[in-house]
């Protein structure tokens, strides 16, 4: 069994490779011999590249996991979000080179795109645990897939701003927030729609099931007293 100690070692050397090479030319193989370990401990460790970067992903959520801030409990949500995705952007920087060549993998390689957005949509279904956001069943899904585009367009923004302090990259944030914002009223109103549709049907169905019982109890009551069921 590999060790964390020994997993971690493999991730960072993936990731420090990515800021020399394409996202393509970096090899298992090469991932091994850079961090000094047997393929057998890299196969042990991690089935493919997907797996690192899911793995990447993983460390970047814990770490905004356990900075979040709980003094921003009794904040709109909109601000609580805000917060938890720039501690995102944080985390992130750390190796942003690596981040600004995966997100050029995805631009040549559609296919790879769609891993990586599977990938983003299950951190941003934590982002907005985070952020006290609770969302379930398909809604959970649109909002996390919504907010990993968001999210995508503003990570874009940050890896050609030099400002330490990060405007544009705040200001992207906002204004991708609104967008969200807008996307959420027309989902509730979507979702109020469903709701009240299925109401509809089942009031629908419940009165179907009371006329064929009738039916049924005419043509009981019409078997005992041998008269034939009178016919609409």
């Amino acid at each position: 069994m590999v060790s964390a100690k020994t997993k971690q070692k493999i991730l960072q050397t993936f990731l420090d490779l990515l800021c020399a090479h394409p996202y393509e030319d970096v090899s298992l193989p090469m991932i091994a011999e850079a961090a000094k370990v047997k393929l057998s401990d890299m196969r042990a460790a991690y089935g493919s590249r997907r797996d690192l970067v899911a793995a990447f992903a993983e460390t970047v959520d814990t770490e905004v996991l356990d900075a979040r801030d709980e003094d921003m409990a009794d904040q709109p949500p909109r601000d609580r979000l805000f917060d938890v995705l720039m501690t995102r952007i944080d985390a992130l920087g750390k190796n942003r080179d690596a981040v600004r060549a995966l997100y050029a993998a995805a631009r040549r390689d559609p296919a790879l795109a769609l891993e990586f957005n599977q990938i983003e949509v299950k951190s941003q279904r934590w982002m907005l645990i985070a952020a006290g956001i609770e969302a379930s069943g398909f809604k959970a899904g649109m909002i996390s897939q919504g907010l990993a585009v968001a999210f995508a367009r503003v990570v874009d923004v940050w890896l050609g701003e030099e400002d330490e302090g990060m405007p544009r990259t705040m200001a992207a944030l906002d204004k991708e927030l609104d967008r969200g914002s807008s996307f959420m009223q027309r989902l509730n109103g979507l979702e109020r729609a469903a709701k009240g549709f299925r109401s509809f049907l089942n009031r629908a169905s419940e009165r179907r099931r009371g006329r064929r019982a009738r039916d049924r109890d005419d043509v009981d009551e019409a078997n005992v007293t041998g008269d034939a069921p009178a016919r609409a």
